[in-house]
């Protein structure tokens, strides 16, 4: 097989199976009408609730453990909430994870920080945030660290800019691949920071719109991206220009994995198919074809 082959399957590997996919949508399912049932008296498994963070943008990979959704609860809940002498915020995690144990009474479901958690066996965490619509569309939620405070996320933009089909679907194969190589390379970055750079990345890349022939120079010339990206304390996130937190350096690793790119590429040139497959698993790991 060529590069393109290789990526391709490669890309494959990557894809969350279709049965993880139903068993997901039938909890989604199943948490929405319970707190349809119990904050608005709706017997609803769709209304009121959306997928968050990689999940919801769609660059969510196989193996992934988290996943983040949004629930809308009626004004009222944040008026009662918001007149707590202190830290009603976890008073309200607690209200939301007590109602979701009627489903789950079997199940870990905790209630701290700023999501109620429900931990399923099978390693996916649904980590539940709920929220109060504003008016320009964002949301309030609650964190209950350090005695209570309500703090704003915007997801919608975040996901409608993954939603642009201009890029081939290139924009979504890149940010999965590279969570592949954070994880292979221990890279200090979110996800969110991989999603808002490839974006950009590709914004501007000539051959953005080309297939998997073309993924061992997508990989070399982002890898070469994210070395030359100045060092700074935040980015703004694409869509919602939310505030992303450095984590530490990754700029060193994307130069040291540019190099290896480069020798995968001149191997694959030089008609050395197997070293250059070994470079490239040496970035993936073993999610790249051998």
């Amino acid at each position: 097989m060529g590069v393109g082959d290789d990526f391709k399957s490669f890309c494959s590997n990557l894809t969350i199976p279709l049965e993880t996919r139903k068993t997901i949508g039938d909890r989604y399912q199943l948490i929405t009408k319970r707190l349809n049932l119990d904050f608005w008296s709706l017997d609803s498994n769709k209304d009121h609730s959306f997928y968050a963070g990689s999940y919801g943008r769609g660059t969510a990979t196989r193996g992934f453990s988290d996943l983040d959704m949004i629930f809308r609860l009626p004004y009222g809940v944040y008026e009662k909430y918001n007149n707590y002498v202190y830290n009603g915020q976890s008073a309200l995690l607690q209200e939301v994870r007590k109602s979701l144990q009627k489903t789950y009474s079997t199940t870990s479901i905790g209630g701290d920080g700023q999501v109620v958690a429900i931990s399923f066996t099978d390693g996916i965490t649904f980590e539940i945030v709920p929220a109060f619509v504003n008016k320009d569309g964002s949301y309030t939620y609650p964190d209950s660290n350090d005695g209570g405070r309500w703090r704003v996320t915007n997801p919608k933009p975040e996901i409608e800019s993954f939603m642009d089909s201009t890029v081939n679907g290139n924009l979504k194969w890149l940010c999965r691949m590279m969570r592949v190589w954070k994880n292979k390379w221990s890279v200090p970055m979110g996800g969110l920071l991989i999603d808002t750079l490839a974006y950009r990345f590709l914004r501007d890349w000539p051959d953005k719109d080309k297939s998997f022939l073309y993924y061992d120079w997508m990989t070399r010339d982002f890898l070469n991206f994210l070395s030359e990206e100045n060092f700074r304390d935040y980015w703004l996130a694409v869509g919602s220009s939310q505030y992303i937190f450095r984590k530490g350096d990754f700029q060193h690793k994307a130069k040291r994995c540019y190099n290896i790119s480069v020798e995968a590429i001149n191997h694959a040139t030089a008609g050395n198919t197997w070293s250059s497959k070994q470079k490239w698993r040496e970035i993936y790991g073993s999610y790249y074809p051998a």
